[in-house]
């Protein structure tokens, strides 16, 4: 069957797994849409492109009904150069509006002028272009799922001026903004937005791992949800996820008093939920080995865990060196106690303190906290480091240079250094092969073999580390039962 025929065999089972992977337009409409729409055209009628920038540059507009900019993004990265690769990919989770085109393409190492005739080559359009788009599609998902009046969506989405978000949205959507809000949402309902991801998605699995590892009383879980207190841009307010496995999605609940921080909020939390993860991709490569593809049958759509911040993750991680995962959880509870801002947000009847900045740890009083002379010495180089800008937290940075870099620091070796890659970089080919539990399974499972599954032995280590949490539980559960 050739490649065509297979997507409109999804496209009629309107498939979720294939969700963001391709996109189909519609010649008699000239629309582009998700594999997920309810639209079903003959096959004559289609053609397919395999991203949404492909489709409008062949001159389709988004579809309204599905809306194509909310499908998941693909790790199919768009673009021929790896640079260009690497800039849609930061472009596709950039957390501010603002955008300078200079700043921009340093990241990269290239000028603004360069990357600009790179992105016409390869894309049709400008990085700019896509940054202004970016900040329409963000609008349209604001105006069409939440009550947030037009001019506070306008703001939301990076522009000052009413009249120019009008005639910015009617050019790309063919609609005014008032003419595509569908639910009126009872006012006080909050912001509720869904976040589309490709199943199958083990929740459940990144959930247990966030609790496990949750950021003092920043973080706390009711059955199926966590809450998160935010602090970004000097205000404070609290999110709420939960899963929606049935439309493929989860659900963010978000109070917060700046509008202009959404973005950052979602872009945080697709990264926290692994949301563009391609499962069917990495269980292809996984399932080479048939002792990793019996543990995948387990806990199907592995993702990988994170964590809200960076600088938090790699924090946590220096103070998690050589104990257990309960007291370094603690010591992060009592450094955040010892070093964090008052956020007079009230859990419970108790204030809640906010993670302390590298600022803040450096300048602290830490002789409390229950660890060694030497962890705590390491923690305030790794600070000022961070500080000097000598370490970089940025995900778009080469990892092997981040990982060397890291290492100068006394106190910090490969173990913390991967760790941190892994988790705080969200680099998907990390496999720290020291981690007390992932050695022991090097025992049973050839080295060889799991480096043959580049670029996902970061996926392999967070199906190590769930599969042996199971097996713990189970011998929990065992001796209970003999009790």
């Amino acid at each position: 069957m050739k490649k065509d025929d297979i997507f409109y065999q999804a496209m009629l089972a309107r498939d979720p797994r294939f969700d963001g992977k391709f996109f189909i337009g519609v010649k008699t409409t000239g629309i582009y849409c998700r594999p997920i729409c309810p639209a079903k055209p003959k096959r004559e009628n289609v053609e397919f492109f395999s991203n949404g920038l492909q489709a409008e540059k062949a001159g389709y507009r988004p579809c309204l009904r599905c809306r194509p900019e909310s499908a998941p993004h693909s790790p199919a990265w768009v673009g021929k150069s790896a640079v260009v690769q690497r800039a849609v990919k930061v472009l596709n989770a950039k957390e501010s509006l603002s955008f300078n085109e200079d700043d921009f393409a340093a990241q990269f190492g290239v000028t603004a002028r360069h990357l600009r005739r790179l992105f016409m080559e390869e894309i049709g359009k400008t990085p700019k272009q896509l940054s202004f788009e970016n900040r329409l599609n963000l609008a349209r998902k604001l105006i069409v799922e939440t009550s947030l009046p037009i001019t506070e969506v306008a703001f939301a989405s990076g522009f000052e001026s009413i009249r120019r978000f009008n005639d910015a949205f009617k050019d790309r959507f063919k609609k005014a903004p008032r003419e595509i809000r569908r639910n009126k949402v009872a006012p006080g309902a909050g912001i509720r937005i869904s976040l589309s991801y490709r199943p199958p998605f083990d929740f459940q699995g990144l959930l247990t791992s966030y609790r496990n590892h949750r950021v003092g009383n920043l973080e706390w879980f009711h059955e199926n949800t966590m809450y998160r207190l935010v602090a970004l841009n000097g205000h404070v307010g609290v999110i709420a996820i939960s899963d929606n496995p049935e439309k493929s999605c989860l659900q963010l609940e978000i109070d917060f008093p700046d509008t202009a921080q959404i973005p950052a909020i979602i872009s945080r939390v697709r990264h926290l939920f692994d949301l563009d993860s391609d499962p069917v991709m990495i269980a292809n490569t996984l399932e080479a080995d048939s002792g990793i593809k019996k543990i995948l049958k387990v806990s199907p759509g592995i993702r990988l865990p994170s964590g809200w911040d960076p600088f938090e993750i790699a924090v946590a991680t220096i103070l998690g060196q050589l104990v257990s995962v309960k007291m370094g959880r603690e010591l992060v509870h009592d450094l955040i106690e010892i070093a964090g801002a008052e956020s007079d947000f009230e859990k419970e009847g108790r204030k809640i303190k906010l993670f302390p900045s590298a600022k803040d740890i450096i300048n602290a009083d830490l002789t409390k906290l229950r660890t060694t002379q030497a962890r705590k010495q390491t923690l305030i180089e790794f600070c000022k480091a961070v500080l000097e800008k000598r370490i970089s937290l940025s995900p778009t940075q080469d990892v092997e240079i981040f990982m060397k870099d890291v290492q100068k620091l006394r106190g910090i070796g490969p173990w913390t250094a991967q760790y941190m890659a892994l988790k705080a970089l969200r680099h998907t080919d990390t496999f720290p092969a020291s981690d007390l539990i992932l050695a022991r399974t090097l025992k049973i499972h050839d080295r060889k073999i799991i480096d043959q599954m580049s670029p996902w032995r970061g996926y392999v280590a967070a199906l190590f580390w769930k599969n042996y949490s199971l097996e713990l539980t189970k011998t929990a559960l065992q001796k209970r039962t003999k009790s």
